[in-house]
């Protein structure tokens, strides 16, 4: 057993849960304690929850209360767990077996990282793998914060915190992204340590957060602002910043339904768009007819689907 403390906020995935928890049952390291928190679900996630915890091979907890958010359900579950260590997973998504052995031998070969992170699995709501975060982009490994500012975040699933920092910050209960500012303020107080491997499947659904791009860059954005003194630049140095993550948001701006605000984007931030070729690149983007480009995201999560096949765990 480790000094592990386990929290699943649940809300509306009753037909994903018991796969959720399942995948915790069954780690090859298993955690100190598991605490679920269903967060005002209007389906069957309550009954599923108390009837699979019946199996749970460790301590466990269950509250179901009134709806307060995702945020406010986070700092809840911190507040009610202890341990030296700690992580969450959404009640859709999935560990893969060797996921918390594999984070918390890293941890603890990096006294100086705050937190660790892996690649995950992309899935749909059939368990068909549509994609893999190493595809993107390798991240950063140590300090994280200038591909934070660019807007490269990686995903929850993939995440074990070490408790003490974390106790410092805490999730904003007024943000509409929960991770991005909790990453800023821990990219301050020690360095993100990168595993390599993919460890957990991160699912999208028409009823992702993380699908409403539009949002995310606000938050994002908004973010920044709220922590510029932190962050040790000048305000004109991060408009540089901000200027250059609006533009390189355009393409995802259209895939998320946004055409109107990625022409209003391309045109007042093409300053910070260089070489000359990835303006051209991205104005090619926009060009293409908004059902032409959603047609080829879904054609290219097909291939992917026959590529990969389904997750097996």
């Amino acid at each position: 057993m480790s000094d592990i403390a386990i929290l699943v906020p649940s809300y509306n995935h009753a037909p994903f849960i018991e796969r959720t928890l399942r995948s915790i049952f069954a780690q090859t390291r298993r955690p100190k304690q598991l605490i679920v928190i269903d967060d005002g679900s209007k389906d069957e996630s309550p009954q599923i929850i108390k009837r699979v915890l019946n199996e749970c091979p460790f301590d466990n907890v269950f509250i179901a209360r009134e709806n307060r958010g995702l945020c406010s359900t986070l700092n809840e579950g911190l507040s009610k767990t202890c341990g030296e260590y700690f992580a969450y997973l959404g009640s859709d998504d999935i560990w893969l077996p060797d996921f918390l052995a594999e984070q918390f031998d890293l941890l603890e070969s990096r006294p100086g990282a705050v937190l660790t992170f892996s690649h995950a699995f992309v899935i749909d709501e059939d368990n068909n793998i549509i994609d893999r975060t190493d595809n993107w982009t390798a991240f950063a490994d140590g300090d994280m914060l200038p591909n934070l500012l660019r807007g490269e975040i990686f995903s929850s699933p993939g995440v074990l915190y070490r408790r003490s920092p974390l106790d410092k910050y805490g999730w904003n209960e007024n943000a509409v992204l929960e991770d991005y500012e909790l990453y800023l303020n821990l990219s301050f107080e020690g360095e993100f340590a990168r595993n390599e491997k993919l460890l957990c499947a991160w699912r999208q659904h028409g009823w992702n957060t993380s699908d409403n791009f539009h949002a995310m860059l606000r938050e994002q954005i908004d973010a920044q602002d709220r922590n510029l003194e932190k962050l040790g630049i000048t305000r004109e140095e991060l408009n540089k910043i901000q200027a250059e993550l609006k533009f390189n948001s355009v393409p995802n701006l259209i895939r998320s339904g946004h055409k109107r605000e990625a022409w209003q984007m391309f045109r007042e931030n093409i300053g910070a768009a260089l070489p000359i070729g990835k303006i051209a690149k991205t104005a090619l983007r926009l060009a293409v007819p908004a059902p032409i480009f959603r047609w080829n995201r879904m054609r290219v999560r097909r291939n992917a689907a026959r590529r990969y096949g389904k997750l097996v765990v």
